[in-house]
C-alpha cells in the first residue's frame, strides 16, 4: 500500500485553487473540476459530503485538528505577501519558537489551519556564517547533528 496525497474538502474549488496558486506558488497537475491535485502532494475537494455520502452537516468547518505545513527560505517575504493578500484570517500572528524557527498560522479559504516556517536549513546556515560551531547550532536550533552537518557540507560544497 502507498499513500498518495491528502485532501481537502473546499467549498468553492475555484477560490481554493487560486488560494493555493497564488500565495503558494502550488501548480495544478491534474484539475478534474471539482477536485484538482497540486504539486505539493495535495488535493481539493469541492462537494465532499456527496463524494463520500456523508451527511452535509458532518463535514465541518474550522475544526482546527490539522494543518497543511510550507517552509519557506524568506520568511519576510511570505509575511509580506499574507499581508497584501486579500481576506486572510490568521489562527495566530508571526512567532518564533524556541529552536529559532518563525512560523505562522492562517485559515485557507475554507478555514483549514496552513503553517509556514522559515526552513530550518536557511536557520542553521544563519547560525552556522555567524560563527556558531555544529554542535552549538544543533543544540540552539533542537536537530540533530548530522543535520547541521549536511547543511554544513552543503554549504561549504557550493
Amino acid at each position: 500500500m502507498k499513500f498518495e496525497l491528502a485532501l481537502l474538502a473546499v467549498k468553492d474549488v475555484n477560490v481554493s485553487k487560486q488560494f493555493y496558486k497564488e500565495l503558494f506558488n502550488q501548480e495544478v497537475v491534474l484539475d478534474l473540476g471539482r477536485n484538482v491535485t497540486f504539486s505539493g502532494g495535495f488535493a481539493i475537494q469541492e462537494d465532499f459530503a456527496w463524494l463520500t455520502d456523508v451527511p452535509v452537516n458532518s463535514v465541518i468547518e474550522k475544526s482546527n485538528n490539522m494543518e497543511l505545513y510550507f517552509e519557506v527560505d524568506d520568511f519576510d517575504k511570505i509575511i509580506q505577501q499574507i499581508k497584501n493578500y486579500k481576506n486572510i484570517e490568521y489562527v495566530h500572528q508571526p512567532k518564533k519558537h524556541e529552536w529559532q524557527q518563525r512560523v505562522v498560522r492562517i485559515y485557507d479559504p475554507d478555514h483549514h489551519i496552513i503553517e509556514i516556517g522559515e526552513s530550518m536549513a536557511v536557520i542553521a546556515k544563519r547560525y552556522l556564517a555567524e560563527g556558531y560551531s555544529i554542535e552549538e547550532t544543533s543544540k540552539i536550533i533542537q536537530h540533530p547533528i548530522e543535520f547541521v552537518e549536511m547543511i554544513n557540507n552543503e554549504h561549504h560544497t557550493k
